[in-house]
């Protein structure tokens, strides 16, 4: 085990002020965020962690495992129809939840029904496309819309950066 490893878990096991143990969805954004997820990817897995407690009658996910999570996904497929990138979006959660959080073998997952994917091609600019856009834009949002198309930061990461977070002589973004 590494060291960042044992740290983490340490820090999210540690108690509250009143002594008892940090609810699960706590301990899910502590963890999200100790490991510099985007508030964003914490807010989603939360979501996908309630919803999926809530889809079995609020049983704890430590009495629960891979039969109780291919129920949920097989549910979000048929009943729920929803997309095939957010079935998967649930079951990363899902992962996370008992890999990370709860450092529990989730075992295997099996076969179960899968969202239908889109037959569609993504639309891609050509650089030409991309220097008329960013040429199309002053100031400040064109700084943002150059690092948020060079970096492939999301929205909300670039908004929150600051000059702190920059190392202007590797020409990276720190992380810590």
């Amino acid at each position: 085990m590494s060291l960042p490893d044992f740290h983490v878990k340490t820090e999210v096991k540690a108690a509250n002020p009143t002594g008892q143990p940090p609810k699960l969805l706590d301990q899910v954004r502590t963890l999200c965020r100790l490991k510099h997820y985007s508030i964003r990817t914490e807010q989603t897995y939360a979501d996908w962690i309630k919803r999926y407690i809530l889809f079995h009658h609020k049983r704890h996910p430590k009495e629960m495992g891979a039969d109780e999570v291919r129920q949920f996904l097989e549910d979000l497929a048929v009943r729920g129809q929803v997309a095939a990138s957010t079935q998967n979006q649930a079951l990363n959660a899902l992962v996370f939840l008992y890999h990370q959080v709860l450092e529990q073998d989730l075992g295997e997952i099996g076969e179960f029904a899968r969202a239908k994917r889109p037959q569609r091609l993504p639309t891609v600019l050509t650089r030409d496309e991309v220097n008329r856009l960013l040429a199309g834009l002053d100031g400040t949002y064109r700084l943002m819309a150059r690092l948020l198309y060079g970096t492939g930061m999301r929205l909300l990461e670039g908004l929150r950066l600051r000059v702190k977070d920059l190392d202007c002589r590797t020409r990276q973004r720190r992380l810590v």
